[in-house]
C-alpha cells in the first residue's frame, strides 16, 4: 500500500485480511489513478480553480424557493467548513464523521469538507432511528457528527448512548452553536490533505435488510472510479447538463448521481429534500433538466402524468434501485419518446456496473457489463453458467467489496469475484437478465418461481398500480406465492377481481407461477431510495396479518389452489 495520510488509522486497521479481497482493475487508462488522490480536489478544487468556477453546481429547492450555488460558492463553503472540522472539532485525517440530512446544499458541501480535511465520511439516511444510529456510530466508531438541525434529536439520543461520539454540530440552523455561526470567522481557504488513493473515504452502511446493517468501505481512487466508469460509457454527460432525481446522498447511488457525476464533467444538479412523481417532473421542466434518475414505481407514476409539463429538455432518464419491468419501460416510452436507461450496481460496488445505451435496450435486459469491469454468471460451484442458465452473479473491476470489520466479507468474494447476491442469466450475446435476488427465489412444490416473473405478469394488467411479490411457507407446498398489490384509481380490492388476476397471470406465463395468495394495500414498503423492502412484506405475509396502512385494515383476499 501507498504510505497513509491517515493519523487515525481505525479504518485501515479494520481492512478485510488481503486474502479475502476480490480483485481490483484498472484496465481503462481513464480508471488509472496516481498513488496520491483526494477526490475533493479533483471533483471540487480543479473545477472551482477552472472555467467552472462561476458556473452553477447545485440548485435546490427549498420551503421558501428555489437556491442556487457556483463551483466557487460551493469551494469558499467547503473550505470554512474543513476549517470547524479541525481548528474547532479537532479532526485528524482518518476520523469518520457521520452525516445526517436530506439533499441540501449544505449537505454537499459537508461532504466535501470531510474530504478535504482528510476525514472519512459515513452518510446515514434521515428516517434512521436513535438505535439504527448507534449501531453505526459504534461500528465505525465515530467521534464527529455533522448533522441538518431538523434531524438531531435522534441522533442526540444516540450519542448518549455511544462512547466514541464526542461532539454533534447542526446546520440549517440558526444560534451560536450553529455551523453556520462557527463559520463566519473562517476563511475561505484550505489546504487539502494528501491523502492516498488506497485512503478510505467513503464508508457506506447497507439498508441492513437482513441482520445487521454491513459497513462498505470506498476509497478515494473508488469515489473517482464511481465518476469515469459508467457515467463515460453509458450516461456521456456534458458541462451543460443539468441533473435531478430522488436518490438521497446517504446512498452510493444517491452520492453518485446527485452530486460526484455531474461535479465531475462540469454540469449541475438540482437537490430536493423530497420528490413526488408530479414535483420530480415540475423540477424538469423548471429546472430544463437533462437527465432524471429514479426508480422505477417513479417512472410508472410519472408517465401518465407527462404530458400535463414541458420535460422537452430532458435526454437522458436512469432507472435503478430495483429491476425495471418490461411494462413501465414501455410505458415510459410511449408517453414521453425517451428510452429508460436500466443497470445494477450495489453498494459494496460503488456504481453501476451492468448498464446500456438508449440504443441498446434490449427488452427484459439489464444491459452489458460496462467498459473496465468483468461479469459472469456462476453455478453453485464457482464454475460460469452456459447462456440462459441461473447463477450467481459475479463482478469485478476498479471498485469492489471492502467491508468493515464484517465475517460476510468471505460470502461476498469468492475467488476475486465479488458476489452480489443477484440472480442472473447471459444470453450468447453477454446480454445480462435479473431473475431476482439469491434469497428471493419462491420454491414451491419443487418449482422455483423468481418473484419478479410473477411481478412482471401482474404489471400488465390494467388495475395495477405497483406489486410486490414474495414467497412465505407453506405446509403443503414448502412455500406459495404471495402477492400485494396496489390498484389503480376505480379498481376495488375483492375476491373477483383477485380471482381474475390469479387468471391473467396464468395466461402469461407458466400457470404454477401464479400468485395463490392476493393482499390489496394502498402502498408498498419502501425506503428512502424507493427501493421495494421485500424483508417486509415477507414478515407481514407469514405472521398472517391483514396487510395495513396506518390504521386502516385494506381488503384482503387469500384463495386456495
Amino acid at each position: 500500500m501507498t504510505t497513509t495520510a491517515h493519523i487515525d488509522t481505525f479504518a485501515r486497521d479494520h481492512l478485510p485480511p488481503r486474502s479475502q479481497w476480490p480483485d481490483f482493475l484498472f484496465e481503462l487508462p481513464e480508471l488509472q489513478y496516481p498513488d496520491r488522490l483526494n477526490c475533493a480536489t479533483e471533483l471540487l478544487d480543479k473545477a472551482a480553480a477552472g472555467p467552472f468556477a462561476e458556473r452553477t453546481v447545485i440548485h435546490a429547492v427549498t420551503e421558501t424557493g428555489p437556491v442556487s450555488c457556483t463551483y466557487r460558492e460551493l469551494l469558499a463553503r467547503s473550505n470554512r467548513i474543513a476549517r470547524v472540522l479541525v481548528e474547532d472539532l479537532g479532526l485528524v485525517p482518518g476520523n469518520r464523521v457521520l452525516l445526517r440530512s436530506a439533499n441540501n446544499p449544505m449537505l454537499a458541501a459537508c461532504i466535501f469538507a470531510v474530504w478535504k480535511a482528510g476525514g472519512i465520511v459515513v452518510p446515514t439516511m434521515r428516517l434512521l432511528r436513535a438505535n439504527e444510529l448507534r449501531q453505526v456510530i459504534d461500528k465505525a466508531n465515530i467521534n464527529l457528527a455533522l448533522c441538518d438541525a431538523r434531524l438531531r434529536a435522534e441522533l442526540e439520543t444516540a450519542a448518549e448512548h455511544s462512547a466514541p461520539m464526542r461532539a454533534v454540530v447542526c446546520f440549517n440552523g440558526t444560534g451560536p452553536g450553529s455551523l453556520e455561526a462557527k463559520l463566519e470567522a473562517k476563511p475561505a481557504q484550505f489546504t487539502n490533505v494528501d491523502t492516498a488513493a488506497e485512503d478510505i473515504a467513503l464508508i457506506a452502511f447497507t439498508s441492513g435488510t437482513t441482520g445487521a446493517p454491513k459497513a462498505a468501505m470506498h476509497p478515494h481512487r473508488g469515489v473517482m472510479a464511481m465518476c469515469d466508469g459508467w457515467p463515460r460509457s453509458i450516461l456521456t454527460p456534458r458541462e451543460d447538463d443539468t441533473f435531478c432525481g430522488t436518490a438521497p446522498l446517504a446512498f452510493t447511488y444517491g452520492l453518485g448521481t446527485m452530486l460526484c457525476i455531474p461535479m465531475r464533467f462540469g454540469a449541475a444538479s438540482v437537490l430536493a429534500e423530497k420528490h413526488t412523481p408530479e414535483s420530480l417532473l415540475a423540477t424538469i421542466q423548471d429546472f430544463r433538466c437533462t437527465f432524471v434518475a429514479t426508480v422505477p414505481t417513479f417512472f410508472r407514476q410519472m408517465a401518465p402524468l407527462a404530458g400535463g409539463y414541458d420535460i422537452s429538455s430532458l435526454r437522458r432518464a436512469v432507472s435503478s434501485g430495483e429491476a425495471l419491468p418490461e411494462a413501465t419501460r414501455r410505458q415510459f416510452r410511449q408517453a414521453t419518446g425517451i428510452e429508460l436507461i436500466d443497470g445494477i450496481g450495489s453498494t459494496e460496488m460503488m456504481q453501476t456496473f451492468i448498464s446500456h445505451t438508449p440504443e441498446r435496450a434490449r427488452p427484459g435486459a439489464t444491459g452489458c457489463v460496462i467498459p473496465g469491469y468483468r461479469a459472469t454468471v456462476l453455478d453453485a460451484d464457482g464454475i460460469p453458467c452456459a447462456p440462459g442458465v441461473v447463477g450467481r452473479l459475479a463482478v469485478k473491476g476498479p471498485s469492489g467489496c471492502l467491508y468493515l470489520a464484517d465475517e460476510r466479507q468471505q460470502d461476498y468474494v469468492h475467488r476475486g469475484w465479488n458476489l452480489t447476491g443477484d440472480a442472473f442469466t447471459m444470453d450468447k450475446d453477454g446480454y445480462f437478465y435479473f431473475e431476482g435476488r439469491t434469497d428471493d427465489l419462491i420454491v414451491s412444490a419443487g418449482y422455483n418461481i423468481a418473484a419478479l416473473e410473477v411481478e412482471a405478469a401482474l404489471l400488465e394488467h390494467e388495475a395495477i398500480a405497483e406489486c410486490g411479490v414474495v414467497g412465505i411457507p407453506d405446509e403443503e407446498r414448502g412455500q406459495i406465492v404471495n402477492a400485494f398489490v396496489v390498484l389503480n384509481p376505480g379498481y376495488a380490492g375483492n375476491w373477483q377481481l383477485a380471482k381474475a388476476l390469479q387468471d391473467y397471470v396464468k395466461s402469461a406465463i407458466a400457470p404454477y407461477k401464479y400468485p395463490r395468495r392476493i393482499e390489496f394495500v394502498a402502498a408498498l414498503p419502501r425506503n428512502e431510495a424507493g427501493k421495494l423492502q421485500r424483508f417486509r412484506l415477507r414478515a407481514q405475509a407469514s405472521a398472517g396479518a391483514p396487510a395495513r396502512q396506518g390504521a386502516e385494515i385494506l381488503a384482503q383476499a387469500r384463495l386456495g389452489a
